[in-house]
Order: structure tokens, then C-alpha cells, then sequence
């Protein structure tokens, strides 16, 4: 037992001093190897270096060799460029030489040229002083020999001028007539086109009567009824005519009063729709029918108030105002003329730098007489003036109203303006149609006025009583007496006759001399 466990332990023990010896021995290996690559390592890096400063060495005498040419290049442009601005200042130093002795030779030419002005000035003086006492002793002379004083003399000569030029002063009259009237009427024909051009409402004919279509000519027998009982209804209801004839299905309805005649066939349009005619539903329909035409009416006011943007009118007024849409004067609907009025008196007032307001409302009133003239005595300027009146409207509009057809004076530009506007819309072409009894009196009475002048032959009126063409006696007629004979013809126009708009008067003067070869 003693001797295998020192066996084991001598065993043991010569593992480990193998053991150890082994790995001293290892390390030692590591140790020279080691030592053998840092040894070639340290070579290696010897060898980078010198390389690497061999390659600086090379690279900076190459940037020194650069940079030696890249100042001598800089020189060489330096010195090039200041060799050309040298020459520039040179040329630029030659140039204001030359201008320096240009100055001088100028200004030793003008100092020559006014002592030769100077010199003429003299002499030009010396002249006149001559030239005076010439024409005063040619003056004495003139005197002497005429008999004639300076004065006599000027008189004398303007006498005889004055007698010479009667037929040129005639024509400079007519010339500086037309050239005023053009320059005159430009503003005015501008806004008046523009006012035509712009406001124009439509127009249709006056008429008294209204037509009804029917479904078919039987029901003409409806609507007469039972021994004529349903006829009897609507005209006692409506104050209207019903006119039943041959006409194929068709009645008319006849009224001078237009607001009743329009009850009256919106009512009957009813009836007909409705199939239902006998008296109590006929009166039904009438009522039905006359409320419908009376908000139409309030309607039609509200509208046209709103469209020229009046305030605070009084609502009768209001309805007045829808009455004149069933109102027609000479052909011309009164609301759609009341509404150009209104807008053609804003324009102008606009022109004149006045506020349009007050012109405006007093255009829409200025006719609202009209609406009341079938149901009261009186001129419609004066119901207009006394509705006005009533319900509170300015004096600026009332008087509008009562001056716009000429029966007080206009003394407000507001009236002058209304009435100015009222005339653009009832003369402009087409807005109006006359009876024609009426037009052929005028016209005749147009040619009496001019036939009524010493030495007028013939006259003509034509362009619808726009323009008199006269032709006169040329023995009798001379050319300056036909100015001053235009002018009397055309005030005696304005006195005796009523016209829309204006009148040309056109005078015809040709002298002929006939005779006859045998």
C-alpha cells in the first residue's frame, strides 16, 4: 500500500514537471516567433515611411513648380492688363483734348456770330427809326392830299368794308351757327341715345278692347245663358260690353276703362276653364278675378318702386302707381314711361352731379294723375299734384309734378329735369302714335306757318313733321336775308304749334334761268 501510493505520487509529481516544462517551452516558441514578426513589421513600417517621404519629397517640389508658374502666369496678365488700361486712359485723354478744342473753336465762333448779331441789331434799330419817320411823313402826305384825318380815314374804310362784307358775315353766322350746334348738341345727343338706346320700354297699341279665345263656338251659347241671363251677369258685375259676333271662337270684350276690362276677362277665362256659368258662379269668378287684378296692381307698384330704389312712398300711392300698367297714352304704356322717366331723370341729374334720388322718384310720380283721371274730375297734373299733396310727398316732387307739362314754372333743376325727361320718352321715334286726324291738322298747320312769310313759294312738311323744307322766291329772297328768315320762321313754329321733339326748318333757295334754242 505504501509503495504504490509513492509510486503514484512519483508518477504524479513527473507529469507535472513534464507538464511544465512542456509549457515553458510553448511559451518560449510564441516568444521567438513573435519577436520574429515585429521585427519584420518594424521593417515593414521603415519601409512605408521612406517611401512615403520620398512621394512628399516628389509631390512638393511639383507644387513649388506650380505655384512658380501660376504667379508668373498672374504677372504676365497683370502687366498685360495695366498695358491696356494705360492705353484706354490714353485714347480717353485724347479724346477730351479734342473735345476742349472743339469747345474753343465753338465758343470763338459764337462769340463772332454775337458780335455780328449785335451789329445787325444796330442796324435793324437804325431801320425802324427810319421806317417811323417814313410812314409819318407818308401819314402827313396821305392827309394832306386826301383831305382826310387818320381817324376820317380808319372810319371811312371800315364803312366800305362793312358794306362789302354783309354776304361774308351771313355765311361766318351760318358757319358759327352749325359749329355751336354740334359742339352744343354732343353732350345731349349722348345722353339721350344712351337713354333711348338703354331705357326703351316696349310699347303697344291703344286699344279699348280685349279678346277672349273659346274652347269652341258653343260655348258662346253657354256664356249668353237662358234668354241671355249669364251676359246680363258679367256686364252688370264688370261694367264691360261683351261683344258676341261671327268671329270663330272668339268674344270681345269692349271698355274704355282697362282695369275693368281686364277683371272682366281673366274672369271669363275662368268661367271657361271652370265649365260652370250661371249668375252666382259668375260673381264668384268676378271676385275672384277683381282680387286677382288688385294684388297684379299692388304688385306691379312694389316692383316698380323697387326698381328705382325709392323709400317710404305711401302704399296708396303704391297702388296708383300698379294702376298706370293698365293705363296706355298714345299707345304708350304709362308705368313703363314712368319708369323711363324716372331712370332718363336719374341719368341726367347723375350728369349734373345732383343726387339722383329726389329726380328719380319725382320721374315715377309724374304721371300718377293718370291713374285717377277715369274715376274723378280734373287734369291729371292736378290729381297727381293733390294725390302727392295728400299722402305726404316733398314739394321738390310735387312741384315736379306740377311743372312737368308746362302749367306753372319749372323753378327747381329737379322740375327742369323731370320735364326734360318726359319729353325724351314721349317724342323719341316709335314711343308714341297720334290719331290721325290729329297728325295730318298738325302737319297742315305746320305748312301754313311757313307758307305765311314773305317770299316763300312752296313748303313741305316731311320726316313725319320732323323737318319743313321751304323753297322761296329767289327775286324776292336773297341769300343774306335767308338766316334771319330761318330764325322768324322757326320762332313763329314755336309759338303757334304744340310738337314732340324738335323741328328742322330747311330753306331753299335756286334761282333758274330757262330759255329755249329755235
Amino acid at each position: 500500500m505504501g509503495t504504490m501510493t509513492i509510486v503514484i505520487i512519483s508518477v504524479v509529481a513527473a507529469a507535472i514537471v513534464f507538464g511544465l516544462a512542456g509549457v515553458f517551452i510553448g511559451i518560449a516558441y510564441r516568444k521567438n516567433v513573435a519577436e520574429k514578426q515585429i521585427g519584420s513589421a518594424e521593417q515593414e513600417a521603415n519601409k512605408i515611411v521612406s517611401e512615403a517621404m520620398k512621394t512628399a519629397e516628389a509631390k512638393k517640389k511639383e507644387a513649388i513648380l506650380e505655384g512658380k508658374d501660376e504667379v508668373h502666369r498672374f504677372r504676365n496678365e497683370s502687366e498685360k492688363e495695366l498695358a491696356d488700361r494705360r492705353k484706354e486712359v490714353q485714347r480717353q485723354e485724347r479724346r477730351i483734348q479734342q473735345k476742349e478744342e472743339n469747345l474753343d473753336r465753338k465758343m470763338n465762333n459764337l462769340e463772332r456770330k454775337e458780335e455780328k448779331v449785335s451789329k445787325k441789331l444796330k442796324e435793324a434799330e437804325s431801320k425802324v427809326e427810319e421806317v417811323e419817320q417814313l410812314k409819318k411823313s407818308q401819314f402827313e402826305m396821305l392827309e394832306r392830299i386826301s383831305g382826310y384825318t387818320a381817324d376820317q380815314a380808319k372810319n371811312y374804310l371800315l364803312q366800305q368794308l362793312d358794306q362789302e362784307l354783309t354776304h361774308e358775315k351771313s355765311v361766318k353766322i351760318l358757319e358759327y351757327e352749325e359749329q355751336l350746334k354740334d359742339d352744343s348738341e354732343k353732350l345731349a345727343r349722348k345722353i339721350i341715345s344712351l337713354s333711348i338706346q338703354r331705357l326703351a320700354a316696349d310699347q303697344v297699341s291703344e286699344a279699348t278692347v280685349s279678346v277672349v279665345a273659346l274652347p269652341n263656338d258653343e260655348m258662346k251659347g253657354r256664356i249668353i245663358g237662358r234668354e241671355g241671363r249669364n251676359i246680363r251677369a258679367i256686364e252688370n258685375a264688370t261694367g264691360v260690353d261683351l261683344i258676341i259676333d261671327d268671329t270663330p271662337e272668339a268674344i270681345t270684350l269692349s271698355s274704355f276703362e282697362p282695369v275693368r276690362r281686364e277683371i272682366a276677362r281673366v274672369a271669363l277665362e275662368k268661367l271657361i276653364a271652370d265649365g260652370r256659368i250661371h249668375p252666382a258662379r259668375i260673381e264668384e269668378m268676378i271676385d275672384k278675378a277683381r282680387r286677382e287684378v288688385n294684388s297684379k296692381i299692388k304688385q306691379s307698384g312694389e316692383r316698380a318702386v323697387l326698381d328705382i330704389g325709392a323709400r317710404g312712398v305711401h302704399p296708396e300711392l303704391v297702388k296708383l302707381l300698379g294702376k298706370l300698367r293698365y293705363r296706355t297714352s298714345y299707345g304708350q304704356n304709362v308705368l313703363d314711361h314712368s319708369l323711363e322717366v324716372a331712370y332718363i331723370s336719374g341719368m341726367i341729374a347723375s350728369e349734373l352731379g345732383m343726387d339722383p334720388t329726389v329726380a328719380k322718384r319725382a320721374g315715377l310720380l309724374h304721371d300718377i294723375g293718370k291713374a285717377l283721371d277715369h274715376e274723378m274730375e280734373g287734369s291729371h297734373v292736378e290729381l297727381g299734384v293733390e294725390a302727392a299733396r295728400k299722402f305726404k310727398e316733398s314739394d321738390a316732387v310735387i312741384h315736379a309734378i306740377q311743372a312737368h307739362h308746362g302749367d306753372v314754372e319749372a323753378k327747381t333743376v329737379v322740375a327742369c329735369i323731370v320735364q326734360a325727361a318726359d319729353a325724351i320718352s314721349a317724342a323719341r321715334p316709335g314711343a308714341r302714335r297720334e290719331n290721325l286726324e290729329n297728325y295730318i291738322k298738325r302737319l297742315q298747320k305746320l305748312e301754313e306757318v311757313a307758307s305765311s312769310f314773305k317770299g316763300v313759294e312752296n313748303s313741305y312738311a316731311i320726316q313725319a313733321g320732323r323737318e319743313i323744307r321751304i323753297m322761296v322766291k329767289p327775286e324776292i329772297v336773297n341769300d343774306e336775308r335767308m338766316i334771319p328768315l330761318a330764325r322768324e320762321i322757326c320762332k313763329k313754329i314755336e309759338e303757334d304749334l304744340e310738337y314732340p321733339g324738335q323741328i328742322k326748318v330747311n330753306i331753299i333757295r335756286e334761282a333758274r334761268a330757262v330759255d329755249f334754242a329755235k
